[in-house]
């Protein structure tokens, strides 16, 4: 089978950009440089060491990882996994990350009808959901976490106490906030200290860590 074209787009700063009108299940490795999946394509494998990914709209990949940059999974796209070390990871309308999805520092946003169907995590950086689905647990241990109106959350969430031995005692305490209507389902577990809010239209399980404030309306 004759290989899909690349088609270079870009030269930015030593970095190339490339726009790939690929066949399915095609594997795309790079060193330096962005990827980027047009709408509706089929691709395996994504990864790059420098460089961000998007994946179009409504397009598949398997794993898309990253070292240094963002990950973009644009609306009806599905992934098997997302993961990168420095960088944001974003997953927009009625999109879908199969299993894990995670980054060390950088924030991790889903919008609504998406899904993560494993573990959403991270160390620094906050996360958001607007009407969105984890059916994994969310953890974090510096990062803000907001489930909003209308989200659910199969397996509960934690922030960890700091295993570096850099100390976070002065560092101002994690902000969570449960939406109306959310639904959070195992535990919530604080093993720092944080500042809890809760919607008094949300049900959720067992605290263990932290006090809630009840609020009423959208917002605490």
């Amino acid at each position: 089978m004759q290989s899909a074209a690349l088609f270079l787009t870009a030269i930015l700063g030593g970095f190339l950009l490339v726009s790939i009108p690929a066949l399915a299940d095609e594997d795309i490795s790079k060193v330096n440089g962005s990827i980027r999946v047009e709408d509706g394509r089929s691709m395996g494998d994504l990864g790059t060491v420098n460089g961000s990914i998007r994946v179009g709209a409504n397009s598949r990949a398997v794993e898309v990882s990253s070292v240094n940059g963002s990950i973009e999974i644009e609306s009806g796209a599905q992934v098997e996994s997302a993961d990168t070390v420095n960088g944001r990871i974003s997953i927009g309308k009625q999109a879908r990350v199969a299993q894990d999805m995670e980054t060390v520092n950088g924030a991790l946003r889903l919008d609504e009808g998406s899904e993560v169907g494993a573990d959403l995590s991270n160390v620094n950086g906050a996360i958001t959901l607007r009407a969105a689905h984890v059916v994994g647990r969310i953890s974090t241990v510096n990062g803000d976490i907001e489930i909003g109106a209308d989200s659910r959350v199969d397996g509960g969430i934690l922030v960890e106490k700091s295993n570096s031995w850099f100390s976070w005692s002065n560092s101002k305490p994690p902000r969570v906030v449960i939406g109306p209507r959310a639904v959070i389902g195992g535990s919530m577990v604080f093993q720092r200290e944080v500042e809890l809010h809760v919607s008094e239209s949300a049900k959720v399980g067992t605290i263990e860590g932290a006090t809630p404030r009840m609020f009423a309306g959208d917002t605490p």
